[in-house]
Order: structure tokens, then C-alpha cells, then sequence
């Protein structure tokens, strides 16, 4: 096989190498099977560098090593290793001798290992890491080899690292609509490394995905020198093309081929042994168009973005990227309505990029956090000036092919947005460089207000625009507005939007009419919104033609940046409130704070408040009944700018009857009833809300009284829906929910189990906080088992957790082995259950 993924049996050493270890530190080398996250592995701590921003965690050098068969055969052709991505500043050795470091540890990179190797023998590779220089990001970044490794071997004259490309021309309709023809262009890119002028035949064919048969094929010769690379460009004709989009996202396969035909001296030379080397990508076909008449048009069509940034870890698991576990991720949001996803603020991983292809969901595909400004000492600024063109190339040139990919992000919310360090330059020429990657999208970049971004005068000028008088001590307020009739971003930002075909705004929606009079051929994107404000933008980015859509922070919670969406109940005169929301900022985000907590979506893939909001705000008739917490009833909440209001799905309040209490309704109904206890407590209408930024939410007082509280949604006089919250007994059991029985024994698949502690009817005790315990024996292990709770300081692969609102879940993972697994999750005062999967 040319590639073969060699993620299996590594050996791990953390701390600093030492290559004849004393039998003590010896026994610290232990087996791993990649990805593999080592700093989800450790415990938090209140001293870590970067603090809330990573959740407590840290990290400091470690090792992988490996040794590898190379088969005599391979003598003749060239070998590379090709890397998804290592976290970070990672140096690959083969032998004894360095064949990369690669800074950025989001990037896909490849490396020629074959100078270094010993054919017919094992050779050693080992791969050092170093995220050590801390802080290093502005949220949790992982540690190690967290995605795929590939042993790839071909000829010398054969197909480079992501070589291939292709994408739609244009596309002709018949009058119902229906395509009839599609012009698709390919490019393959050849590297020669032998000392010959070579002449080649390039083949690129076109096959259904799952399916042998070729549907369209097509050849070119050409010449390419030693030692260099050349490209071969190749159209295609594609007769009744079935198209991709989110709703159908039918896939291609797009094949390559090279042959050496032979050398060309003063004339061509053939060649006794003509050795071929093929490799294929997915591929879709379809068209994407944005103009501020139609908007964003995929295919022909308009589309509105319902939006979700997420970033790249995967909760429990750390940074690690499987693909079941980005599958779960992408389906869950589908389920919700999102439509779209922004990678934010780096590369994703190959496999969450296959997973949108695959179900069907636009990305937001965005490059770099930082340029050469740095937010954290350790991040990205120090390499930026010398690697941006080779890592903005690698990861486009990976990503190029997915047709899940709509729009190129050059950047988030960069330093440089002002002007500074030739910021409006820079901008032009990342974007440039993009567009000749890939001519085929639309190029964007993030931008925030004038928070930072400005010299010292200016910062403090605009700063007094945001807040009045201030001092020249004054800290930042991140994303601050300084009002829809004020024009400075405007005119710091005009020059940095050069070369972008769609504008990102972050959070600033009241800008977009007055930016619509300014620059009327300027298509808008929101690229970052606050998640309790979708239900009054919403309605505008539907019925706004140059605005193509939202993206909300965040559609799935994450570690790190820990607390930015919490909210704090206070007496109504409390001084943060002249403050505001931007309080919660610094607000007790103390240790052990974890998780963002802004999503609709937790860590476990469960829906929260949030995302329920959302999905009402989208169009779904489904009623959501949720409480609040009796102690907190008189008092005012202060919601941080990512947060929403805390409401949880319990009806358990101890020690509260009859007290007063609140309950939300988020329905699309005109009209919601409220019945406690078979007992209409009233109805509201929808000009009832809970805040001022919440259309569709009901708020009722009442009196608690346990039992069963039903809210029934009504449209035009009838009823569309209706939810309910209960009083549960007391936890009598557990109860294990399995997404899935059967594993493959390729090392990388998961399985989720729900935990849940159940009463005696099998209801969910949403109050219940247990310490559980779970262990897997036979051929699968426990990768990861935790709750949701975003303030803790226990370990997800310790074994042991604490349940949160009455759940938990456990992660069991795949090894290379045939067989059985069982996994047992007991407490010390339930009894034990298990359940079986099988692995094969």
C-alpha cells in the first residue's frame, strides 16, 4: 500500500529523554496507540501559566518513538512520513539525525525521511514535543501527536503530499433546474527526485465514492525536470453531475495516476520499467458565488449560514481527533440546525474535515489566531514572519479538495487589524496567496472592534469612545463596540479588508446597515455572534441580502477560556451591574474552572438551554420547559456576553415548597400554558418574554410544589407542542445507554455510554451527585469518563467522576485486537451495572 497509517504501539516518555534511562524512569515508558493527547492525561493546576484560558491544564516535553520495518524493496523509492498535526514545536528524527521541525501545531505537514533511512532494516523515529513555552494559546491546546501519522512509499517520480486538485468551473441547467453538465478543472502536482529530465503521463479519472467504476477519465504528458516539481492541468467534462451540498452532500472520488514514461535528453529516452504511482481524494461538485444581491450561493442557490464556531478539542478526549468522535460533533449540531461550522482559530484535522464532507456541512475554514503580534507570549508570533506562506500553503492544499469547505479564513480578530506591523499589507498578501491556492472560494478574515489593534493614542481614544473618560491605565474590553453611528472601524479597517471577497464581523451586528451605505458592494459574514442575541438578529441576516449568515461562540462547549459564558444571581443594587456583562469577564472564573461554558452543546453531546433557544429561533415547534433555582428568585442575573441565562431541566428543588420560583418556555407558539399538577396556572403570550434579547421565551411565576409541571404551546388556538419537568424518588439505580455494540479493531474507533442515575420509574435524578468509578476490561480500554460539569478538578482518565445533573458518560476505545470488552460502572451506593461490546 503507498500509504499506511502507523498510529499503532509508540512509545511514550514524558519529562525530558534520556536515551539509557535508569530502571526507574524506564518504567515511565509506556505504550500508546495515537492520537494521543498527554495533557489531558495530567491533573489541573491553580499554578498552571495560562490559567482559565486553558482550563488549569499544562504541559511540558515529551517523546514518541518508534521503530519502523522498511522493507529492502523500497530501496529505489522515495519515503515520507506525513503528520496531520503534533502539539507543538515538534522535531521528527529518524535515526539519530532531524528531518523537520514543525512550529504550528495545527498544521498537516509531510517530510522526506528517505536520506536518513536503512533499507531491509527497523529504523528508529522519534518525535519530540515541546508546547513547554507557556502561556502558549488563549485556550486549552492539548499536547502531543493528537492526530494521524502516515508511512507513505513511491517511486521517485510520483504525486506530492496533497497533490491533487480539482474543482467546478461552472455548472449548466436544464429549465426544471436540474444539472446536466458540470466543467470541473483538476490540477496534479508531480515532484521529480531523480537526477533526470523526466517525461510522464498524467491520468486523472473520476468514480462515485464506494464505487470502482470510472464515470470519466482523462490523460496529459508532460516534462519535468530533476529534482524540481511541475503541475499537470487537466478539465473535465462531467455529463448529469450529482451535486454537493449540505442537504445532498453526494461525493466523488477524484483519482490521479502518474507513469514514467521514460527520459528526455535531446529527445525522449523510454523507459524499460515504467513505474506508476495513484492516490485519490474525495471530491464534490458544486459552485459557490457571494454578492450583496443573492447573498452566499452554493450551487445557484442562496443559502443563509446558521453558524457555530467550534474548537478543536473533543472534551473528554482532549485534543485528540477521531473520527467517531467528530462524526458525534457534526451530527449533533446537524440535529440542532446548524448548517455550518467556522474552524476557529487554526486548522482542523483531516478527520473533521471528512465528516463534514460525508454528512453534509459547510466550513468556515479558518488559518491562523495570530500573525506576528502576539496574544500569548508563546503562540504563534515567534514563527509567523518565517513560516505563514509554508503553512498556510500546506494546510489549503489539504483542505482544497473538501467540498465542505465554502469560504477561507486568512485570520480571527489579528493584531494587525489596525495597521500595525505593516498590517494592511500583510493582509493584501496572505489573501493573495490564498487566492492563488485556491481561485475557486470566496477569502474572509475575522475582525473585532478596536479593542486592541491600535498604537497608544489611538487605543486610548477609542477607548474613550467605548466607556467615556478613561485612564491611560485602562485594561481592553474585548469586542466593545463604540456605537453603530461611529465610524473609526471603518476607516482603521478599510485598508485590512483589501483582497477579501467576504468581511467577518465580530460582534458587531449594528454596524451592518451603516457598513451597507459605506461599502455597498461589501458582502458580510458575522463571523462571531453572542449566543443569546441569535433571536434578535436572526430575522435581519434572513431578510438582509449582503448579509450571509451568523456564526455564534460556541455551537459545542469546550475547555479552556474558562467561564466567559457563565452568568452570577445578585441583589437587584449590586455595583457590578453599573459594569455590566464585561464584569463576568474576571468574575470568579477561579480554579477549577474548566469549560467555556457557552455552547449549545456540552462536552457529553448534550443539548443545553442554549441550543434548544436556538433551534426555536430556527423554525422547531418543539416546546422546552426549564426552571430556575428557587434560591435565586428576587434576585437579578448578570449574564456574561457568551453566557445564557441559567435555567437546567430539574423540578428537584430541596427544601422549597411552596416558595416562589421561575420557569422559562422556549416555544414558537403564540400562546404557552403553564399546568402544575393537572392545574392551569395561566397562559402567556409571545410579547411575554424573559429579556428584552429573548423573543420566543415565556417567563411564569409560581409556587413551587413538586410533582409535575407541564408547559403546552399553542398556535392559532391549537396545540403544536408541549414539554414537562418532574419531580423524581430518590436514585435507585444506574442505567447504561450504548450509542453503539461494535467496534473495529483499527485502534481509532469510540463508542459513548450514557451514564444516567435513574429513580424507580427510570427517570433521570437531574440533582444527583455520585461518585462513579468505570473500568474496562478485555481488548477495548476506557479512553475517557467524566461529566459536563464545568467546575472541576477531576480527571477524565482516572476512572472516576462525579456525576453532573444526574449523568455522566464514559468513552471506550478500540485497540488492534479481536475480541470482547466490558465495561463496568458502579458507585458505593448503587449497584454495579455492565454492558458488553464487541470488537472486531
Amino acid at each position: 500500500m503507498r500509504n499506511q497509517n502507523i498510529d499503532q504501539c509508540w512509545q511514550f516518555q514524558h519529562g525530558l529523554y534520556d536515551e539509557f534511562p535508569d530502571a526507574e524512569k524506564a518504567k515511565s515508558i509506556r505504550e500508546v496507540n495515537l492520537p494521543h493527547d498527554y495533557m489531558i492525561e495530567s491533573n489541573v493546576s491553580e499554578s498552571a501559566a495560562s490559567g482559565p484560558a486553558s482550563g488549569y491544564y499544562t504541559q511540558g516535553v515529551a517523546y514518541y518513538t518508534k521503530l519502523i520495518d522498511i522493507p529492502q524493496e523500497w530501496e529505489q523509492e522515495a519515503v515520507y512520513l506525513h503528520f496531520d498535526g503534533i502539539m507543538m514545536n515538534a522535531t521528527v528524527d529518524i535515526n539519530g539525525c532531524k528531518a523537520i521541525l514543525q512550529h504550528n501545531g495545527y498544521i498537516p505537514f509531510s517530510v522526506n525521511i528517505t536520506p536518513y533511512l536503512y533499507f531491509g532494516k527497523k529504523n528508529r523515529v522519534t518525535i519530540t514535543v515541546a508546547p513547554s513555552m507557556q502561556p502558549n494559546s488563549r485556550w486549552y491546546s492539548g499536547a502531543g501527536i493528537f492526530r494521524s501519522i502516515e508511512l507513505l512509499h513511491m517511486p521517485k517520480l510520483h504525486i506530492a503530499s496533497d497533490g491533487i486538485f480539482g474543482y467546478t468551473k461552472s455548472i449548466e441547467y436544464d429549465t426544471l433546474g436540474n444539472p446536466v453538465c458540470a466543467y470541473l478543472h483538476t490540477e496534479v502536482e508531480l515532484q521529480n527526485e531523480t537526477l533526470e529530465n523526466k517525461m510522464a503521463l498524467v491520468e486523472v479519472f473520476l468514480t462515485k465514492d464506494g464505487s470502482d467504476e470510472v464515470l470519466l477519465s482523462r490523460k496529459q504528458k508532460m516534462q519535468i525536470n530533476p529534482n524540481t516539481t511541475d503541475t499537470a492541468y487537466l478539465n473535465l467534462t462531467l455529463e448529469n453531475p450529482e451535486l454537493w451540498d449540505v442537504e445532498n452532500p453526494n461525493l466523488y472520488k477524484l483519482h490521479a495516476r502518474v507513469t514514467d514514461l521514460g527520459v528526455f535528453k535531446t529527445h525522449f529516452v523510454p523507459s524499460e520499467k515504467n513505474t506508476t504511482d495513484e492516490t485519490s481524494v474525495l471530491f464534490g461538485v458544486k459552485t459557490i458565488t457571494a454578492d450583496v444581491k443573492h447573498g452566499l450561493r452554493i450551487n445557484g442557490k442562496t443559502v443563509k449560514l446558521k453558524g457555530g464556531c467550534i474548537h478543536h478539542d473533543n472534551g473528554m478526549l482532549g485534543a485528540v481527533s477521531l473520527y467517531d468522535a467528530e462524526y458525534r460533533k457534526i451530527s449533533t449540531l446537524k440535529k440542532i440546525g446548524f448548517n455550518a461550522v467556522r474552524t476557529t482559530h487554526n486548522p482542523p484535522s483531516a478527520a473533521l474535515m471528512e465528516v463534514c464532507d460525508r454528512l453534509g456541512m459547510y466550513v468556515y475554514d479558518e488559518a491562523f489566531d495570530a500573525w506576528g503580534i502576539m496574544k500569548r507570549p508563546g503562540d504563534y508570533n515567534q514563527f509567523f514572519d518565517a513560516d505563514w506562506k509554508k503553512d498556510l500553503t500546506l494546510f489549503m492544499k489539504r483542505d482544497r479538495n473538501h467540498p465542505s469547505v465554502i469560504i477561507w479564513s486568512t485570520g480571527n480578530e489579528i493584531s494587525e487589524r489596525g495597521g500595525l506591523n505593516n498590517g494592511y499589507t500583510l493582509a493584501t498578501r496572505i489573501a493573495e496567496a490564498a487566492r492563488t491556492l485556491d481561485p475557486s472560494r470566496p477569502i474572509s478574515n475575522a475582525i473585532c472592534s478596536y479593542w486592541s489593534g491600535l498604537d497608544e493614542e489611538l487605543s486610548l481614544e477609542n477607548m474613550k469612545k467605548i466607556m467615556g473618560e478613561v485612564s491611560e491605565d485602562t485594561v481592553s474590553i474585548q469586542n466593545a463596540d463604540t456605537g453603530k453611528n461611529d465610524t473609526s472601524w471603518e476607516e482603521y479597517s478599510e485598508a485590512f479588508t483589501n483582497g477579501l471577497d467576504i468581511v467577518g464581523y465580530n460582534y458587531m451586528e449594528d454596524k451592518y446597515p451603516l457598513d451597507h451605505e459605506m461599502f455597498p458592494e461589501r458582502v458580510i459574514l458575522g463571523s462571531e455572534n453572542y449566543p443569546k442575541e441569535i433571536g434578535i438578529h436572526w430575522p435581519m441576516v434572513e431578510s438582509t441580502p449582503y448579509v450571509i449568515g451568523d456564526f455564534t461562540w460556541t455551537a459545542y462547549d469546550y475547555i479552556g477560556e474558562a467561564g466567559i459564558g457563565k452568568s452570577v444571581f445578585l441583589e437587584p443594587d449590586d455595583p457590578l451591574f453599573k459594569i455590566g456583562s464585561f464584569a463576568l469577564m474576571s468574575y470568579s472564573s477561579q480554579f477549577p474552572w474548566r469549560f467555556a461554558n457557552d455552547a449549545d452543546v456540552d462536552i457529553n453531546g448534550c443539548l443545553l438551554p442554549q441550543g434548544a433557544y436556538r433551534s426555536i429561533v430556527w423554525g422547531n415547534n418543539k416546546t422546552y420547559l426549564y426552571s430556575y433555582d428557587p434560591d435565586v428568585f428576587g434576585k437579578k442575573e448578570l449574564i456574561g456576553n457568551w453566557g445564557f441565562t441559567n435555567v437546567t431541566k430539574n423540578w428537584n428543588w430541596k427544601d422549597a415548597d411552596q416558595k416562589p420560583v421561575q420557569v422559562a418556555v422556549f416555544s414558537n407558539g403564540d400562546e404557552v400554558e403553564l399546568i402544575q399538577n393537572g392545574t392551569s396556572v395561566g397562559k402567556l403570550t409571545s410579547g411575554t418574554r424573559l429579556a428584552a434579547e429573548l423573543p420566543h421565551s415565556f417567563l411564569f411565576d409560581l409556587t413551587y410544589l413538586p410533582g409535575t409541571l407541564e408547559a403546552v404551546s399553542y398556535k392559532d388556538g391549537k396545540e403544536i407542542s408541549r414539554d414537562t419537568l418532574v419531580t423524581t424518588g430518590p436514585a435507585k439505580e444506574l442505567r447504561l445507554i450504548q450509542e453503539k455494540k461494535e467496534l473495529s479493531a483499527n485502534g481509532h474507533e469510540v463508542a459513548y455510554v450514557r451514564v444516567e442515575i435513574v429513580d424507580e420509574n427510570g427517570i433521570v435524578v437531574p440533582d444527583a451527585a455520585l461518585r462513579l468509578s468505570a473500568a474496562v476490561e478485555g481488548v477495548g480500554s476506557l479512553a475517557a469518563f467524566g461529566s459536563s460539569n464545568p467546575i472541576t478538578d477531576e480527571n477524565y482518565t482516572s476512572g472516576t467522576f462525579t456525576s453532573y445533573h444526574g449523568t455522566a458518560t464514559a468513552i471506550i476505545r478500540s485497540g488492534y485486537q479481536t475480541g470482547m470488552c466490558t465495561l463496568t460502572v458502579g458507585c458505593e451506593e448503587l449497584d454495579e451495572k455492565k454492558i458488553a461490546f464487541t470488537i472486531k
